[in-house]
């Protein structure tokens, strides 16, 4: 690149932004970040409050499938940047990781902090330039227009990465609004939808007010085919966690189609009916139907609450009550918003980027991270495919630079 003009601007400064803006800054390009809240990452710091997951160790092929309609487009992603890259990576910021029972990879400290800090300790020895409180506005003559507290700034850099982020969780940042800018320049957009979100369950108020906020675990939910083990959490509206989340994008594609979905929990997805079905011959005697529950059956007060939500008495008979407590129905009848989602689908359609990210309407304007329309439940993934679509970008980026050498405009 040393003969071509390298100037590179990064909208955005979340893992995608600032991981591409490493890989150009290591090529040799003059890298500017504009982030438009008065801090970068936050998104990513928030994330990692309870424990930063960087990515998962399962199989490749496992790991691709968790994309959905995506995964061919992601695959490509993680060749360029795989889950052992990235664990790689974190270790050279002097950031040893571990993975957990779970499979899941996090770094020792558990928080995204020290990360962040070494991070951007990095960047800054690479001498990429981050300006916080700049935010872009639009184009206009040829450049990219951005205002700041100094006021308004027209840069014309010679390529740009855009990594803006979807429209989940608007306060720390992430709120779509680049959406129309890019519809005014012919990009195929398409519409936000809330991702690794909760649903809404017309709970009893006596069950509400008793058990929200109270996990239901270990579990295994089921809709269709598609059946995930883990944990959910009852909420005043309705359900949300993790499991919840792994089937979020089904769930929601079936409320948006049919009005509602049916949830499928078995409330103790270790055992058999036939194993269940012996435990529940023993005498209740004294005890009542909740105790008996408990101790028989091994289920928790709020399990034995989600089994007295279902209209009319309780199964007779061991066999029909152990399948009752193996298939519990619920009904979601909504989906949370935006807002509350932890991440969204929809933004660049892929067909709208070539296999660089760059927009086909928009020669040297790449595209990465939470952009673009793909989602992913949470484990890893999300960060995973943001950073890895983040050295795609700059590796298209530079390739453009290479091959084309004309300016982005």
């Amino acid at each position: 690149m040393s003969n071509l003009p390298k100037t590179v601007h990064v909208i955005g400064a979340g893992p995608a932004g600032l991981m591409a803006a490493e890989r150009l800054a290591q090529a040799g390009a003059s890298v500017v970040v504009h982030e438009a809240m008065p801090s970068v990452a936050r998104k990513f710091l928030m994330a990692g409050r309870g424990g930063l997951n960087l990515t998962h160790s399962e199989t490749l092929e496992a790991f691709t499938g968790r994309y959905g309609g995506a995964s061919g487009a992601v695959a490509g992603w993680l060749e360029r940047f795989s889950p052992t890259h990235l664990m790689g990576w974190a270790e050279g910021l002097g950031q040893p990781v571990f993975t957990g029972s779970s499979g899941r990879v996090f770094p020792r400290t558990m928080k995204a902090s020290p990360l962040l800090r070494a991070w951007l300790g990095r960047l800054a020895e690479l001498g990429v330039e981050v300006r916080t409180r700049s935010r872009w506005v639009g184009r206009r003559d040829g450049g990219w227009v951005f205002s700041s507290p100094e006021g308004e700034r027209i840069e014309r850099p010679d390529a740009v990465v855009m990594a803006l982020g979807g429209a989940s969780w608007p306060r720390l940042g992430s709120d779509g609004a680049w959406r129309e800018g890019l519809e005014a320049e012919g990009v195929d957009v398409a519409p936000f939808r809330p991702s690794n979100v909760g649903f809404d369950v017309a709970w009893s108020e006596v069950f509400a007010e008793r058990f929200a906020g109270q996990p239901l675990k270990p579990v295994a939910l089921t809709i269709g085919e598609a059946t995930v083990r883990g944990e959910a959490m009852v909420t005043r509206y309705g359900i949300e966690g993790g499991a919840v989340y792994a089937l979020s994008a089904t769930l929601r594609d079936a409320v948006e189609r049919d009005g509602s979905a049916t949830l499928v929990v078995d409330l103790r997805p270790d055992l058999t009916v036939e194993q269940l079905a012996g435990r529940l011959t023993k005498s209740r005697g004294k005890d009542s139907v909740s105790n008996w529950l408990r101790k028989a059956a091994g289920l928790s007060p709020v399990g034995v609450g989600l089994l007295r939500e279902i209209p009319g008495a309780l199964p007779e008979g061991a066999d029909k009550l152990a399948r009752r407590i193996k298939a519990v129905r619920l009904t979601l009848t909504g989906v949370q918003g935006l807002e509350r989602a932890i991440s969204s689908a929809g933004g660049v359609r892929f067909e709208a980027v070539d296999g660089r990210l760059m927009l086909k309407a928009l020669p040297g304007v790449f595209v990465a991270g939470e952009m673009l329309d793909w989602e992913a439940p949470t484990g890893g993934y999300l960060l995973q495919a943001s950073m890895a679509s983040g050295v795609v970008a700059a590796e298209g980026v530079l390739d453009w630079l290479a091959q084309d050498g004309r300016r982005s405009g």
